[in-house]
């Protein structure tokens, strides 16, 4: 064999040996495809995740939060709300108010709760009494905590409770359901403008206080 054929193997053997594997346009573009596809769903996970978490706190937030609120703008009158009023029945006869009343939950699934009536047409200046319902739904001993609110906010100095559930904690045993007593009167002083007063409330599973804590105070 001469020494041109073999010259000519070896530039034929190192131009072979020099040749990279390719992979076709159609393949790579599947893999990026793939690639950023289960980027998009870690993604995507990870922002659910954040915002059940985000929830979740919120939802014990709102209670500290109210008090802040009130205490800084006024609004809402607080105090008014969450503790005993001392009042003098004088009725005024000749004017009625219609009062609503509604049961909120933060989370559906730990408790049961719904006022025992939908409204109440009452006259000023007179006592009157109601009941809203709830029933642990959480599987152990818990307790909750009632947040008012009154609707419109410039009648709230002018709507007083005696006496109101939402004053203390609530311990609940496992299952346990129970009505719960308010008794409230509106100042005949209310707005002329007002003939409609909502009475609201959230009812909150407070996790930082222990039911056992309140066992020996029921």
């Amino acid at each position: 064999m001469t020494s041109s054929h073999i010259k000519g193997c070896d530039q034929n053997s190192t131009g072979f040996a020099g040749r990279t594997p390719t992979v076709s346009g159609t393949s790579a573009g599947r893999i990026n495809k793939s690639s950023d596809s289960a980027r998009a769903h870690r993604s995507l996970t990870l922002r659910l995740c954040l915002m059940a978490l985000g929830s979740f706190a919120f939802g014990f937030a709102l209670v500290p939060l109210y008090d802040v609120f009130c205490a800084l703008t006024g609004a809402g009158n607080r105090d008014a709300l969450t503790t005993p009023a001392v009042v003098v029945e004088a009725a005024d006869a000749s004017r009625s108010i219609t009062v609503e009343f509604v049961a909120n939950l933060p989370s559906h699934g730990s408790f049961e709760f719904r006022p025992a009536a939908a409204e109440m047409r009452v006259q000023p200046g007179r006592l009157y009494e109601t009941a809203f319902f709830a029933r642990n739904l959480t599987g152990r001993d818990t307790v909750a905590q009632a947040v008012p609110s009154v609707v419109p906010s410039r009648a709230t100095a002018f709507f007083h409770k005696t006496e109101c559930f939402c004053f203390t904690p609530q311990y609940f045993a496992k299952g346990e359901g129970r009505d719960m007593t308010v008794r409230f009167i509106v100042d005949p002083k209310l707005p002329a403008g007002i003939d409609r007063i909502t009475l609201a409330y959230v009812f909150y599973g407070q996790s930082q206080l222990t039911a056992s804590s309140l066992t020996n105070n029921r």
